[in-house]
């Protein structure tokens, strides 16, 4: 080796340097050279040797600085903590809760309310755990005082609730006992809880067919509104007077709607009976039969419709008209029959009996088709008013002593006599169609309505309501054919008519309308064969018609 050369890795060698390389050079072991052989090729990939793993020793260490840094970690927050005012701790406290020892329970708290529960059977019991670990509900931070207050309802100020009222006492109500209110009131005018509102009602198999049809009936279109079953509190329309083509200043004695054909029946004292077609805007007049010296006291249908039966007020003949033949014929005398005046009558519901109200109680039956006299039934008393049930096998009839009697027809034989609850003298008497009901008036205003089984089998039989709207005798009781209303009136007073909601025996509270003034003293009513229309007569020989919405049909 040249002495130069010698002496510059000697110097090399005290600074520390490295020897300079030619650029462009590089140690033969880079590029896989052997020494003093040909450049060998990197071996493959699958042929190379894994990275070599840490020793126990190493991880040991890295738990450990984890562990060092987590302590210094707690200690800087420590002194934080320290340094900050209670205020502040105590509202970090209450947004996220009490984890002063366990930063990870923070972050779960955090967490939490992002993520789903998803129902696996298959999942472990650390993750369910895990799933299940949501933070608690929290009680609001604020309450204010004036929430809890209950808000007082005016009842005074408003016509719709201040029927609701049962006292003075109640002029203000609080929500929920306002709603209470109406749910009673409704299902008191419902008669009970309806079955759509029926919480406890399970489903069956037929409720999985309804709810198939509900899913056809909803792709088709069509009118598929229908009135209900039952009748809620409505108005009476009030339409054109029924014998507004032939007015009258007389008294309307009777009126009563014709039960196969489209017409009212109008007779009074002008000694008239009128028929007229029932449109609710004009009723143009069919016919009038004039009675020489004949003032009606009571007019009447047969059950086929066929006659008109008719009693005067001072008089013992009975005129029968036969609409088919266009002939009135004057029964003069009845064989058996000894009154000397006939005037209050009854036609049997299957029209084969005409019972007559006699004189010192009794009670004479004849035939319809022939007007012979059957029988006659006596009574205690004076015969108030008289009535058959709605299967004509028996007649109720009112004494004047407050007393009602049931006779049996076929036999003529008294089933039963009991006495009219707080009655001391009885003024009328009606049965309902369907054979449910009995209502007696007496002259104190008080209308009892009873069951009619509990009239056949008991002597003081209680009502199921008394019916006090009235003061002064009660004159007119009328049940209308789907036995939903019982009309009540007095001739005594002016307006005093009044509707009863059955099976709620509630009063109508909008009718009459008593600013109007315009019903006066009523003396007969009668309801249309499927009760779309209500008439009634007063002093002034009007009859007066309201429509009734709620029936669909005449």
């Amino acid at each position: 080796m040249p002495p130069e050369r010698r002496r510059r890795m000697k110097l090399d060698r005290r600074t520390g340097a490295k020897p300079k390389r030619k650029p462009g050079m590089r140690p033969d072991w880079k590029a896989g050279a052997g020494p003093g052989g040909p450049p060998q090729k990197p071996a493959p990939s699958s042929q190379r040797k894994p990275p070599a793993r840490p020793s126990a020793a190493a991880a040991a260490i890295a738990v450990a600085a984890a562990e060092e840094e987590r302590r210094l970690r707690q200690r800087n927050r420590l002194r934080l903590e320290e340094d900050k005012p209670a205020v502040e701790r105590c509202l970090e406290e209450l947004v996220f809760g009490d984890v002063e020892n366990d930063e990870d329970a923070l972050l779960r708290r955090l967490r939490g309310p992002r993520v789903q529960e998803h129902e696996d059977s298959g999942d472990s019991e650390v993750e369910n755990e895990a799933k299940g670990n949501f933070p608690p509900q929290k009680k609001p931070v604020w309450v204010d005082e004036e929430d809890e207050d209950e808000e007082m309802v005016d009842m005074m100020n408003n016509r719709f609730r201040k029927d609701m009222m049962k006292n003075a006492s109640e002029s203000k109500l609080s929500k929920d006992n306002l709603k209470k209110r109406l749910k009673e009131e409704f299902q008191h005018a419902m008669g009970g809880v309806p079955a759509w509102a029926e919480t406890t009602k399970r489903k069956t198999s037929s409720d999985d067919e309804s709810e198939e049809d509900e899913d056809d009936l909803l792709q088709r279109t069509g009118n598929f509104i229908s009135t209900s079953t039952s009748l809620p509190r409505g108005i009476l329309k009030n339409c054109q007077h029924a014998n507004a083509e032939r007015p009258t200043v007389a008294r309307i004695s009777s009126v009563q709607f014709h039960p196969g054909a489209q017409i009212v029946m109008v007779a009074g004292l002008d000694n008239a009976v009128s028929l007229f077609q029932v449109d609710g805007k004009t009723n143009p007049k069919i016919q009038s039969i004039y009675l020489e010296r004949f003032p009606i006291f009571k007019a009447c249908f047969s059950a086929n419709g066929e006659e008109v039966l008719a009693t005067s007020t001072h008089s013992k003949v009975l005129y029968v008209y036969d609409m088919l033949a266009g002939k009135l014929i004057p029964v003069h005398q009845v064989r058996g029959l000894k009154e000397k005046i006939v005037r209050s009558f009854e036609v049997s519901p299957d029209g084969s009996f005409l019972l007559i109200n006699g004189i010192a109680g009794y009670l004479h039956l004849l035939a319809m088709k022939t007007k012979e006299l059957i029988g006659s039934m006596k009574i205690n008393g004076r015969v108030a008013a008289s009535t058959f049930s709605s299967d004509s096998k028996k007649v109720y009839a009112s004494s004047g002593d407050g007393e009602v009697y049931v006779w049996d027809v076929n036999s003529r034989k008294c089933l039963n006599r009991f006495v009219d609850e707080g009655s001391l003298y009885g003024l009328s008497i009606a049965t309902s169609r369907n054979g449910q009901y009995v209502a007696c008036g007496s002259n104190c205003g008080v209308v009892n309505i009873y069951n009619q089984d509990s009239c056949l089998q008991e002597t003081n039989p209680k009502p199921i309501k008394a019916i006090m709207n009235l003061v002064t005798g009660v004159t007119s009781l009328t049940f209308n054919p789907t036995t939903e209303i019982l009309a009540i009136a007095s001739e005594k007073m002016k307006e005093a008519v009044r509707l009863v909601h059955l099976p709620s025996c509630t009063v109508f509270s909008n009718f009459p309308v008593i600013k109007n003034k315009n019903i006066s003293h009523v003396h007969t009513m009668d309801f249309s064969p499927r009760s779309g229309y209500f008439a009634l007569g007063n002093e002034k020989g009007k009859a007066l018609m309201y429509r009734l919405h709620h029936y669909s049909d005449f």
